[in-house]
């Protein structure tokens, strides 16, 4: 398969996708061309902080998390008792 024709039977199933699953992609894509691009700051980090990221997206794989929309609704109520 050469490039046109892969680059076409990505737009078609792009195409295909609701908004949610579009802007799910689009941030994939987007992160994944940006880490190809600049990978100099992981470098930078030291083996505890680099092992600190890796230990982060397993427990994130696992369901281990908080989202942020619940730490907002937390931190609203703390205040509105006040």
């Amino acid at each position: 398969m050469n490039a046109a024709e892969l680059k076409l039977m990505i737009f078609r199933q792009v195409d295909t996708l609701d908004n949610s699953s579009l802007e799910d992609i689009y941030g994939l894509l987007s992160n994944y061309i940006n880490g190809q691009k600049d990978t100099s700051d992981w470098k930078l980090l030291s083996e505890t902080q680099k092992k600190g990221i890796y230990k982060a997206i397993d427990e994130l794989d696992e369901g281990q998390h908080i989202l942020n929309e619940d730490i907002i609704k937390k931190y609203k109520k703390l205040h509105a008792d006040e």
